[in-house]
């Protein structure tokens, strides 16, 4: 009997954590055909699998991502986000990547991923990167070409150009759709109440207008 009170918990365990996670796809790969309409990541399981036969090597490249994209005038920053929307055949890999572009002194604000843990390759230049913990201690450096930086799933984390020359980044993420909160934008721009906004953070009414103004503050109805 005592033998069954530890058996069925840890069986019931097992089984939820056995189908909490994605599946594992069941075929090679597959790349959704959403026939002359452009894909849309929140659809991407309605739509068939591409036949097999009729794929070839161009299903599996992407060049979008060797060119630079125009950094933003007020943060020195570009960022460009491949997902199976942009690239099909990510589709069922389980993964997703980036490339992230800095003018000198540009930054990539304090954001996380609620899906996917990221690893942040510096291809040209020196970042000073790094995350915060949920116990709220720090772990930040600068990183050169040819190093690695790890971004623990859903942890805060930031980049910022602090070299003279232009730097690039490449992310790659272990979902297809790792989602992204930049800390600003979603603090100031989301329409939250100006004097819970005020009683937070210790700014003045005017401080808070200015940032929801760069943020673009959303208006919510109650």
């Amino acid at each position: 009997m005592a033998g069954n009170l530890i058996f069925f918990p840890l069986l019931l365990f097992l089984l939820l954590h056995s189908t909490s996670s994605d599946p594992d796809p069941i075929q090679d790969f597959c790349i959704p055909d959403s026939g002359p309409s452009p894909l849309l990541q929140t659809h991407l399981s309605t739509y068939p699998c591409k036949n097999p036969s009729n794929a070839t090597a161009a299903d599996f490249t992407f060049s979008g991502a060797r060119s630079p994209s125009k950094p933003s005038p007020d943060t020195g920053f570009a960022g460009l986000s491949v997902t199976p929307s942009l690239f099909p055949a990510l589709h069922t890999l389980g993964m997703s990547f980036a490339r992230a572009d800095f003018e000198p002194g540009g930054v990539n604000p304090p954001h996380y991923h609620p899906r996917a843990t990221e690893t942040a390759l510096v291809l040209e230049g020196k970042i000073y990167s790094g995350f915060v913990d949920s116990g709220g201690r720090l772990f930040a450096k600068v990183i050169t070409k040819g190093e690695v930086m790890v971004f623990p799933k859903a942890m805060v984390h930031f980049q910022m150009n602090v070299g003279e020359s232009p730097a690039v980044i490449f992310g790659s993420f272990n979902g297809e759709n790792p989602g992204v909160f930049r800390v600003p934008a979603t603090v100031f721009g989301a329409g939250i109440k100006e004097e819970l906004l005020e009683k937070a953070f210790g700014l003045s009414r005017k401080e808070i207008e200015r940032l929801e103004r760069r943020f673009g503050r959303k208006e919510v109805e109650l």
